[in-house]
């Protein structure tokens, strides 16, 4: 595992120094190590598509996704309104009509 910051650009795992500078081999951002220090890493939220999700989003579900201890399914299509984006295991906390609170991850979801 690398100790280099991820690319405040692009969010690119891939960075490498090269002198007193930070590289980002994927955008060709370039940043000042010094700067690299006081940047906060904040998470980028990106749907199946490559689209950046905010709170307050509406999406789609793209896959047809099995509810554990349910015998439903959220299927694909589904609209679901002003998404709460959070840390975790899943990226989403929703309320869908019909079935309720839950969690989605990014990866199954397409923003309208």
């Amino acid at each position: 595992m690398s100790d280099l910051p991820k690319c405040p650009k692009c969010s690119s795992e891939y960075t490498y120094e090269d002198g007193d500078n930070f590289v980002c081999p994927e955008c060709a951002h370039e940043w000042p190590k010094v700067a690299a220090e006081a940047v906060e890493e904040t998470k980028v939220f990106k749907d199946a598509f490559g689209t950046l999700l905010v709170d307050g989003d509406t999406v789609t579900v793209i896959k047809d996704l099995k509810i554990k201890g349910s015998s439903s399914v959220v299927k694909v299509g589904t609209k679901v309104k002003n998404i709460r984006l959070v840390d975790g295991d899943h990226d989403i906390d929703c309320k869908i009509d019909g079935i309720g609170a839950m969690q989605l991850k990014t990866e199954f979801v397409k923003k309208v």
